[in-house]
């Protein structure tokens, strides 16, 4: 796959959304403590409960653990990006996937320093030169404390493709990107639609 021109792997944004002020983790702690309805809106986020596991010697926002690929009644297939060459693995090794299997793809990660704002999954698979891109929005988080060490995100299932048309190779490009443009995580991969697993 040709790589995708810069344009096509921007999240699409929401007409009249406009990120918010940024803050600190302790200035959204003392914000409106006895606003009842903004006091849930943190603990959703995890603000305030446990100790944080941010690393100070490391700047990311945010880290992706794994990816997974699952699928009903098959063991699910986990790509752990915190082995060395792993996503060299990914690009070279494709999935394989049964036409007409429903799947869903899943992330693992964790957040640290900062809330990450908005963010979203954004792929373009291609094959014989069509282009598909989707997004997925996976939101918003605070950092992870021991309460709460990872995040874990499972995507909408899809339907892989089927019939003689469908089968055959597909390559894509993916990068998870927040509200600020910050891409957490760019990389190439594959999958092959075949009759059988």
């Amino acid at each position: 796959m040709s790589t995708p021109h810069p344009d096509e792997l921007e999240p699409e944004h929401t007409e009249g959304f406009k990120v918010g002020e940024k803050k600190t983790i302790d200035e959204y702690q003392q914000l409106d403590q006895n606003d009842e309805s903004l006091r849930k809106w943190k603990e959703s986020l995890g603000i305030g409960s446990g100790k944080t596991l941010s690393d100070p010697k490391d700047p990311r926002k945010c880290i992706i653990l794994s990816l997974g690929l699952e699928v009903q009644g098959r063991p699910d297939i986990i790509i752990d990006l915190s082995k060395p060459g792993s996503l060299d693995d990914l690009n070279k090794h494709p999935f394989t996937i049964k036409e007409g299997a429903t799947f869903r793809m899943k992330a693992r990660f964790k957040v640290q320093h900062q809330i990450l704002s908005g963010m979203k999954y954004v792929q373009v698979v291609s094959r014989m030169g069509v282009k598909n891109k989707m997004q997925e929005m996976i939101g918003s988080y605070s950092p992870n404390t021991t309460d709460k060490p990872e995040y874990e995100k499972k995507f909408e299932s899809e339907t892989a493709p089927s019939g003689m048309l469908g089968r055959g190779h597909y390559e894509a490009v993916s990068k998870f990107v927040d509200d600020d443009q910050q891409t957490h995580l760019q990389f190439k991969w594959s999958f092959d639609i075949k009759k059988d697993w």
